[in-house]
């Protein structure tokens, strides 16, 4: 017998994705190239020559290197071009993509902008990263007029004459399902979900679509026979406690049901910061140990800048280490007091890294301070900064 969902007032909660945010960025600067498959990743320098593809653009074919694909158009992902698929597979896939360089700033200065039009027609709004939102739509004038559709259909018009790009909408009694939503009809689409229109329009779905169910724990559903939310909600909430433990397995019976009473917050603190960087060519932690070590105190030294400028400090620190496998390790440790403090950062990093196996070349490297707190608050002390202590490398 399965549990009667919590008694919650009505609310109405948008979930707001901007389309293909950067390469539809990049199509505003090159109109030229609308309707193309064109792949955004990889740095200037990085870039092969121009000239071959259209209106002199570089093509992906011609890419050699450890880039990624930061994104894609619709065009290119019909050939199977994805987010953080490396280059030279987009290049496999879709030989005659135009490559684009990335330029974040360009992104960050149109994310902004987006940002204020919502403002204007919203006032409680959730920043999610540089192309989403949740928007409360409740606290909004006429945010519970069809559902909220009326103000969903403002908002997408506005974005689109102030800034000249598309944006994908869900609105639904919470985050949770507002998120899902807002995929239903990608590109330039609005999506409306009641309560009442749970198993209708969600259950059908596969487990995937749950915020926080990744391809692992997809795959473990499958090998149980639950392929589908609407199977995942028939299961019992003690049998998933046994099978996925306590705090996830009652979470992904709320899920499946749909319960979710997250607030849209407008301000929240980081709970870490960190740096990283993928190498050109995968380095060796005894062969290489000069460069990984140059390459090791520049991260330090990022991430204390990073921690200054915002005004935080804290005491866990760690390292990640990607190996040219693909497997990864993570090793961290806590500090008495807390820090931001460059050397500290990099000694007490480099004692994690004597904990991690070192034996496989690496491919990426990251320091991480975790347990941030607001670096002018009383309620913690401050570790003495220390000299530089050189472990590994």
């Amino acid at each position: 017998m399965h549990e009667q969902p919590p008694t919650q007032p009505k609310r109405r909660i948008a979930h707001l994705d901007m389309d293909a945010f950067y390469a539809s960025v990049e199509l505003l600067r090159y109109p030229e190239l609308r309707g193309l498959p064109v792949v955004i990743g990889g740095s200037r320098r990085s870039l092969p020559p121009a000239g071959a593809g259209p209106a002199g653009h570089a093509l992906v074919r011609d890419y050699v290197g450890r880039g990624v694909v930061t994104t894609a158009t619709y065009a290119a992902r019909e050939f199977g071009v994805h987010s953080a698929m490396g280059l030279m597979n987009a290049a496999r896939l879709c030989p005659q993509a135009v490559l684009l360089p990335v330029d974040f700033d360009e992104y960050r200065r149109y994310s902004r902008l987006f940002k204020a039009v919502i403002a204007e027609l919203a006032p409680v709004v959730e920043d999610r990263g540089v192309d989403e939102v949740y928007i409360d739509f409740g606290a909004a004038e006429g945010g519970q007029a069809q559902g909220g559709r009326d103000l969903a259909l403002r908002i997408q018009a506005a974005i689109h004459q102030r800034t000249g790009l598309t944006c994908s909408i869900g609105v639904a009694p919470n985050k949770l399902i507002a998120k899902m939503a807002s995929e239903f009809h990608k590109p330039n689409g609005i999506s409306i979900v009641f309560e009442s229109e749970l198993a209708e329009l969600i259950w059908p779905l596969p487990c995937r679509r749950i915020h926080g169910i990744g391809p692992r724990m997809s795959a473990r559903l499958e090998q149980l026979g639950i392929r589908s939310i609407g199977e995942l909600a028939r299961c019992e909430r003690d049998w998933l406690v046994q099978q996925f433990g306590r705090n996830h397995g009652s979470w992904m019976y709320q899920a499946a049901w749909g319960w979710d009473d997250r607030p849209v917050v407008t301000e929240s603190e980081p709970v870490s910061m960190s740096r990283e960087t993928t190498f050109e060519r995968d380095l060796h932690a005894v062969r290489d140990r000069a460069q990984l070590r140059e390459l090791f105190t520049t991260l330090c030294e990022q991430l204390a800048d990073d921690l200054q400028r915002h005004g935080y400090v804290g005491k866990t620190i760690g390292v990640k280490l990607r190996y040219d496998n693909f497997q990864r390790a993570t090793r961290d440790t806590t500090i008495d007091g807390y820090t931001n403090d460059a050397a500290l950062i990099r000694r007490t990093a480099g004692l994690c890294l004597k904990r991690a196996p070192l034996e496989r070349r690496l491919r990426l490297l990251g320091v991480k301070v975790a347990g941030l707190v607001r670096s002018d608050s009383p309620a913690h002390g401050r570790a003495p900064p220390q000299p530089a202590e050189l472990s590994l490398f």
